[in-house]
C-alpha cells in the first residue's frame, strides 16, 4: 500500500490561491474542508480550527492530495481542537505554525503533546465534558478508536467533539468506526451539521476503526442531524480502498435512503456558509 504511493504525483494546486471568505452574519457558519479532517470553522465572531495538518507526510506516508489552502492564507485563528493524537490529526509542525497564544482543546492525555508549542492555555477534556471558549461551548463526545501515538501510549483518551455557537450545533466525528453511542450523542446534543469519517475502512491491520460509508449514513441517522459533510478520505492512502471510492459509495448509500439533498460533499479550500 505504500510503496506504490511513493511514485504517485500529489494532486491538487501547488501553488493553490487564497480563499475568497465571505462576510459572515451572526446565526451563519462558513466551513472549509482544507483536507482530511482538517476543517476551519467560523462564525460572525471566532475563527476555530480543528485537527489541522499541512504536512506532506505522515512518516512514511505521502499526503497525495495538496491542502485546499497555504497556512499562510489563515485568517486569525481564535481556537485549535484536537480530537487524538495519531499523526494524521495531531501535527506538531501545523500546530506550531498556527499557535499564537490562543486556547487548545484536547482529550485527556493528550495535552503534554502539545503544551510546549505555544499555545495560551491546553484544555483537556473527558467525555462528555464541556469547556466554553468565548462564545462557543465545546463538549468531547465518545467514540470507538484508539489514542496512542507511540506503542506505549495507552493513556491517552480520543473523541469527537461537538461545537455549539448562537444556536448552531457542529459535531466533528474525529476518528471512529460505527458504534451504537452515536444515538446517546444525538439523544443529548441537537446536532445540525455532522463532519463524518468516511475513508480507511479496509485497514491494513484488519482492525474495526473506521467508519465505511454506509455506517456513515446510519451515524447520520442516529445522530438526528440536518447535514452530513463527509471527510477523512482522499488525501492520504491509510486503507486499501481507491481514494475515490468513499463519496462515490456514500453518494449511493445516500440516494438509496434518499438524503441525497442533506449530503455535503466538500471541495477542499472552498468555504460554504450554511
Amino acid at each position: 500500500m505504500l510503496i506504490p504511493s511513493l511514485f504517485v504525483k500529489r494532486a491538487g494546486d501547488h501553488a493553490p490561491r487564497p480563499p475568497q471568505f465571505p462576510k459572515i452574519r451572526e446565526g451563519e457558519i462558513c466551513i472549509t474542508w482544507i483536507g482530511h479532517a482538517s476543517f476551519l470553522v467560523q462564525t460572525h465572531e471566532v475563527n476555530v480550527l480543528i485537527d489541522p495538518n499541512w504536512s506532506k507526510w505522515l512518516k512514511v506516508i505521502k499526503r497525495l492530495k495538496q491542502p485546499g489552502f497555504e497556512i499562510h492564507h489563515l485568517p486569525s485563528i481564535d481556537f485549535v481542537l484536537v480530537t487524538h493524537a495519531h499523526f494524521d490529526h495531531l501535527d506538531r509542525r501545523t500546530l506550531r505554525r498556527v499557535a499564537a497564544d490562543q486556547p487548545i482543546v484536547v482529550p485527556m492525555g493528550v495535552g503534554n503533546l502539545v503544551h510546549d508549542l505555544g499555545f495560551h492555555i491546553v484544555h483537556e477534556l473527558d467525555y462528555w465534558q464541556t469547556v466554553e471558549l468565548g462564545p462557543l461551548k465545546i463538549s468531547l463526545t465518545p467514540c470507538h478508536h484508539w489514542g496512542a501515538r507511540f506503542l506505549a501510549d495507552l493513556h491517552r483518551d480520543f473523541g469527537g467533539f461537538v461545537i455549539s455557537a448562537n444556536g448552531r450545533t457542529i459535531f466533528h466525528c474525529g476518528d471512529s468506526a460505527y458504534f451504537p453511542g452515536f444515538r446517546e450523542i444525538g439523544d443529548r446534543y441537537p446536532i445540525e451539521i455532522a463532519l463524518l469519517p468516511i475513508g480507511a475502512y479496509e485497514a491494513p491491520t484488519g482492525r474495526e476503526v473506521h467508519m465505511n460509508p454506509e455506517e456513515a449514513v446510519k451515524a447520520f441517522f442516529e445522530l438526528g442531524a440536518k447535514t452530513l459533510i463527509p471527510m477523512h478520505y482522499g488525501t492520504f492512502r491509510l486503507g486499501f480502498e481507491p481514494l475515490h471510492e468513499p463519496p462515490q459509495r456514500l453518494l449511493k448509500s445516500a440516494r438509496e435512503h434518499r438524503i441525497e439533498e442533506k449530503v455535503l460533499v466538500m471541495t477542499e479550500g472552498k468555504p460554504v456558509v450554511l
